[in-house]
């Protein structure tokens, strides 16, 4: 991975360190909960030894901007470098994915770029060559914009049994346009990556594509309490050829990236920042291929807090917290190789998904049998911080 990519001007927020910006950080001793500040790197354990403990707090941002007295680990921008999977030292501290014992859900197709490619992938069986003629089908027998609709709507109802009568309503129609969102769990606890690490794909896979996703951090109560960047790796071929493979598309190693830093909610970034966000996304392949798209919040069809409050609630409770990845609109269509064939990905390509409000988040892409294997859950976190006499302020 170039070090280039891995650095402050190109990774933090376009305001700097402006903002209240936590993180994780492997040390010699384990996982360290860390802020990130003007003149460097620093430990906040001795505050919170869990980010999932940092963000229960009652006001987390506040919590963080008065922690004085905290240890020095390093400059920002050695930090960083040292992220980089193929230049990374382990006697030197490194960034790591920023959540812990967080839940990590979903929600899906809520853009309607991404609904209909997700009925096109539904209707091809799959199968890449054959989406740009179900692509003109479903257009032709939609004959209406989406995104003029409101989920759960009565035009909503009435749209939905006018396609039911034409034979193409779709699993992912229901949840596009439906009353209730799809919320899925992407991996477990732990599974996530980080900046600077490798993401994985299955080597099996023929048709799949990166996810740019900012990523809600929610605590146990509910509240959203800040935000990150996520990519939502997807296996199109996987989940085209039956919903019910949607684990086999979504859960595997390394298939889970979040970062850079989460950005707390203070008076410099709250929720209505999320709402303006666009996301930018490159791909740069080994072959010297570039992709670039977006994602426009403001496209979404379902408010970021419809979506926590669907995640959440007398049915559903999330102990140590969980984070939301919203979804995406961007769903490339344009032909890497074969005519015809769309975009997929080449191990190799590099993946940078960036927003001004909360920098940029890159990973390199291999296979999940290739990357490596995740190991520390859990268990080994709660007796790593036993060990550090932690575990009891969990």
């Amino acid at each position: 991975m170039n070090s280039f990519l891995l650095n402050p001007e190109t990774c933090l927020p376009e305001d700097g360190c402006a903002g209240t910006l936590v993180g994780r950080v492997q040390l010699d001793v384990g996982p360290a909960v860390v802020v990130v500040r003007e003149d460097g790197v620093y430990d906040l354990t001795a505050v919170a030894p869990t980010m999932s403990t940092l963000l229960d707090a009652d006001d987390p941002a506040a919590l963080v901007r008065k922690a004085s007295d905290l240890p020095r680990i390093g400059d920002l921008a050695a930090i960083l470098a040292n992220s980089a999977h193929d230049a990374c030292d382990p006697s030197k501290p490194w960034f790591l994915c920023p959540i812990d014992l967080q839940a990590v859900k979903a929600s899906g197709v809520t853009f309607v770029a991404s609904l209909l490619e997700r009925v096109i992938e539904e209707q091809a069986r799959g199968d890449a060559g054959k989406a740009e003629a179900v692509r003109k089908t479903m257009m032709d027998a939609l004959g209406t914009d989406l995104s003029e609709i409101q989920p759960g709507s009565d035009s909503a109802t009435r749209l939905k049994e006018l396609l039911i009568e034409r034979g193409v309503w779709s699993q992912y129609l229901e949840v596009g346009i439906g009353p209730d969102a799809e919320i899925f769990t992407k991996t477990q606890p732990m599974a996530s990556v980080g900046i600077g690490a490798e993401i994985g794909i299955l080597a099996a896979s023929t048709w799949n594509n990166p996810e740019p996703e900012i990523v809600l951090a929610v605590s146990s109560a509910g509240k959203t309490v800040g935000a990150t960047l996520g990519n939502d790796v997807n296996l199109r071929d996987m989940e085209g050829r039956s919903a019910l493979l949607l684990g086999k598309a979504k859960d595997n190693n390394a298939s889970s990236a979040i970062g850079p830093f989460i950005r707390l909610f203070d008076d410099t970034f709250g929720i209505d920042d999320v709402r303006r966000a666009e996301l930018a996304m490159t791909v740069e392949g080994p072959e010297g291929y570039t992709l670039t798209g977006s994602s426009n919040m403001a496209k979404i069809s379902r408010d970021p807090l419809d979506l926590v409050q669907q995640a959440i609630g007398a049915n559903h409770q999330y102990p140590d917290g969980f984070v939301l990845f919203l979804g995406t609109m961007f769903a490339p269509v344009e032909d890497r190789d074969e005519p015809g064939a769309g975009f997929t990905h080449k191990v190799g390509d590099v993946v940078r998904i960036e927003t001004p409000k909360l920098g940029a988040l890159v990973n390199r892409v291999t296979t999940s049998d290739k990357a490596p294997k995740w190991e520390f859950g859990v268990r080994a976190l709660v007796a790593n911080l036993a060990r550090r006499g932690l575990a009891d302020r969990i």
